[in-house]
């Protein structure tokens, strides 16, 4: 595949990134909509400011996708293609490493002016539903990307790593903006999912911004003192 795709001309590839994000955007919202119906919840639309936002953040994130490949082209960004067990163990160090890197970042949006330039955007949506996954500010899109860029270049992970991880960060987005919290408060409180950020866990974000700033757990909230109680 990826020789196939290093033999595109750059124009051919952005429209080839923009379809992948396009169809992965695509079957978020539809995960979020069949769980919405599941659930019986009441499924609102989305508001013409969000689908245009929803559109500019996947043009944004097709340009990540294209300079993360050129960079991998140079030899700037290297991954690993064998498979083994490592992957498992890579895996959890990329979801770590990005959970602190996202908070870290989430954080500091919420304590700068950056929160009334760019982030406050984001928290009009009280109340959030799947497509508010990719209603983002253009800039915070793009410094979220660069992050993930700047991640995968410290460490060479094996693709399948990065392609785990991808999906994680999918499932937990939808996760997070469905509304609603779909675990049972007990299950919540299990210890498989009592450090695992849920539902409620950013839904509570989004109604207080002064608590919960992490993505995949609340790992780094309850080491730093930013955690509440959900």
């Amino acid at each position: 595949m990826f020789e196939y795709l290093s033999k595109l001309s750059s124009f051919k590839l952005l429209v080839v990134f923009l379809i992948e994000n396009l169809l992965v955007t695509g079957i978020a919202l539809l995960a979020g909509w069949i769980t919405l119906k599941l659930y019986k919840r009441p499924i609102k639309p989305a508001s013409y400011t969000e689908v245009v936002t929803c559109i500019v953040t996947n043009c944004i994130n097709t340009l990540v996708t294209f300079t993360g490949f050129k960079l991998w082209q140079y030899g700037i960004i290297s991954f690993q293609f064998s498979f083994s067990w490592f992957v498992i163990v890579d895996t959890l160090l990329l979801f770590l490493a990005m959970d602190l890197a996202m908070y870290v970042f989430h954080l500091s949006i919420h304590r700068s002016i950056g929160y009334k330039i760019i982030h406050r955007f984001h928290h009009v949506y009280h109340d959030p539903i799947p497509i508010d996954l990719f209603v983002l500010h253009p800039l915070e899109t793009l410094g979220f990307g660069m992050l993930w860029l700047t991640v995968i270049y410290l460490y060479s992970f094996n693709f399948w790593d990065v392609m785990i991880y991808l999906t994680l960060n999918v499932v937990f987005g939808i996760a997070g903006h469905l509304g609603f919290e779909p675990l049972s408060p007990k299950l919540r409180d299990s210890a498989l999912f009592k450090y695992i950020g849920t539902s409620t866990f950013h839904h509570d974000h989004h109604t207080d911004v002064n608590h919960n700033f992490g993505f995949y757990t609340s790992l780094w909230d309850r080491l730093f003192n930013t955690y509440k109680a959900t």
